[in-house]
């Protein structure tokens, strides 16, 4: 088995793309070191991130200023081995095989960065679970 077939593959999904699944994916991508294949999709992409949501993930090292929301597609679900949801209802396509969790998060949509903070950091907790649950070592920085 080839090393890309053995890398897991995980989508993050919220309604804009512009604040919790950007930080999902950041996460995922920053504390697997590139172990896991990410993406990240809206249902209705916002036009940029999420000012405060860029703020938070700076203040974390990470820096996603160079991201853009993109609209969720059929493909990028079929391509992900796990869906996580943060809240977009039914709008996400639902594949047979697939792993769906929802991630229950506070939207931070119009919050300044103090807000933003507690969101960042729970959604930091739920990726590194995640990731043990997927068998994938935390990268050390």
């Amino acid at each position: 088995m080839t090393e890309a077939a053995e890398r897991p593959s995980v989508l993050f999904v919220c309604v804009h793309n512009a604040g919790r699944s950007q930080m999902g994916a950041a996460y995922t991508h920053h504390l697997s070191g590139g172990a896991v294949e990410v993406r990240s999709a809206g249902s209705a992409p916002a036009d940029s991130i999420n000012p405060a949501v860029r703020e938070a993930m700076l203040e974390d090292g990470i820096d996603i200023s160079a991201e853009k929301p993109k609209v969720l597609t059929t493909e990028a679900v079929q391509a992900s081995d796990v869906v996580i949801t943060m809240g977009c209802g039914d709008t996400c396509p639902v594949f047979p095989g697939k792993q769906y969790l929802d991630w229950t998060l506070e939207d931070p949509a119009g919050q300044g960065v103090a807000a933003v903070r507690p969101i960042r950091d729970d959604i930091k907790r739920r990726v590194r679970a995640l990731l043990r649950e997927l068998g994938v070592d935390e990268a050390s920085d």
